[in-house]
């Protein structure tokens, strides 16, 4: 049975070499999801999960151990994972950076993954970009110099290298399109997503599901303030619902001072799951929904949004 006060209190007290251990096994699982998998199937880092069973959506953590317990706990889904085979735990990525506890959250996160390795689902963040799309500042070296001390380099290539296996994004058919930040305009297929990595840099379709985001003032694209990604408008997300055919585009990447926001008419859900400084929103905000509901706007989801 899971423990998770004991994984946390490893979290806390964990040596770089057991750290690097549970990061090593773990990526050895996530690079090696192919095909069927319990209730997913992978194709290159796109995963496409049935519409059945129950799941758990969160945002961004970016460090906020504290958030991801009080998630953990008040949703009972560690519980559900156990009691049901179909019971589906989905992270949108930002694992790390900006909050204090990066290494304990992925520690976390990890061993969770272990333990449930078909039921839980790990996205790319914009933090957890190619090297040549790291987020600035990246916190996450230094976190590691005060955390492992003179070991700390090998405990973050370690990391690094898991970075590669996260996936792109995740599709429930004829329901949700899940990404960390935005819809490339120039995605027109699954493989699309699926190969976005291997595309890059030649094609920024991984820039802009890891950067992009939603605006309500322009209808198609334009320049990001980030430096990275695109701006995009209702024309461009109605287009990726029907190439893609889904209902809903649930994403992270902002910060939202309830927690949430919703965009583009309904057809854009934005979650970001942890408080306090840098951001300073009041709440944070996960989502638990019945895959097999098929909705038409994210105001259906507003029941099944939690707020803390």
């Amino acid at each position: 049975m899971l423990n998770l006060k004991q994984i946390v209190k490893e979290a806390f007290e964990v040596s770089s070499e057991d750290f690097c251990s549970v990061v090593q096994e773990a990526r050895e699982i996530i690079c090696g999801e192919n095909g069927k998998i319990g209730n997913f199937e992978v194709t290159g880092r796109l995963v496409k999960l049935l519409p059945t069973g129950e799941a758990l959506i969160v945002g961004d953590l970016h460090g906020d151990l504290e958030s991801l317990i009080e998630i953990l706990t008040s949703s009972k889904f560690l519980d559900k994972l156990n009691q049901d085979a179909n019971a589906t735990m989905i992270f949108l990525g930002d694992y790390g950076d900006r909050g204090p506890l990066s290494a304990e959250v992925y520690y976390t996160l990890l061993k969770l993954k272990l333990h449930f390795p078909r039921q839980i689902i790990l996205m790319r963040g914009n933090h957890e970009g190619p090297e040549d799309l790291m987020a600035s500042p990246h916190d996450l070296p230094w976190q590691f110099q005060a955390k492992f001390g003179s070991s700390w380099e090998k405990a973050y290539r370690e990391i690094f290298k898991l970075f590669n296996c996260l996936y792109n994004a995740l599709i429930v058919e004829e329901r949700y399109l899940m990404v960390h930040g935005g819809v490339p305009p120039q995605a027109k297929s699954l493989e699309d997503l699926a190969y976005a990595h291997e595309r890059h840099p030649k094609e920024s379709l991984l820039e802009d599901l890891l950067w992009s985001d939603p605006t309500n003032a322009i209808s198609e694209t334009c320049a990001s303030p980030r430096g990275a990604g695109k701006l995009f408008g209702q024309k461009v997300t109605e287009a990726a619902l029907q190439n893609f055919g889904v209902k809903v585009i649930i994403r992270g990447h902002e910060p939202c001072e309830g927690g949430y926001k919703i965009n583009h008419d309904g057809k854009v859900l934005t979650l970001f799951s942890r408080k306090g400084p840098p951001y300073f929103n009041i709440n944070g905000a996960y989502l638990t929904v019945e895959l097999s509901k098929n909705l038409q706007k994210a105001q259906e989801l507003m029941p099944c949004i939690r707020k803390f």
